[in-house]
């Protein structure tokens, strides 16, 4: 590590636990890069795919304690 970046750390863990973690998420979040715009669009694409599925089939859902309840008694691999 360089002396610059020492002494940023030295002043980073001098800030409030809040800040801290906010910078430590963006320094983390920086590590991936932009996000591509063909992967931005896909998510959106199934985005709207699973909202107009949702609209369409509203008895098809499924209540969040039965989900959890099948987590729960799901095996792990």
């Amino acid at each position: 590590m360089t002396d610059r970046a020492r002494k940023l750390l030295h002043d980073a863990m001098e800030l409030p636990l809040p800040e801290r973690a906010e910078l430590a998420a963006d320094l983390l979040a920086s590590l991936d890069g932009e996000p591509e715009a063909d992967v931005e669009a896909a998510w959106a694409s199934e985005i709207e795919r699973r909202g107009r599925e949702a609209i369409a089939n509203p008895d098809d859902d499924v209540a969040w304690e039965t989900v959890r309840d099948e987590l729960h008694t799901t095996p792990t691999r």
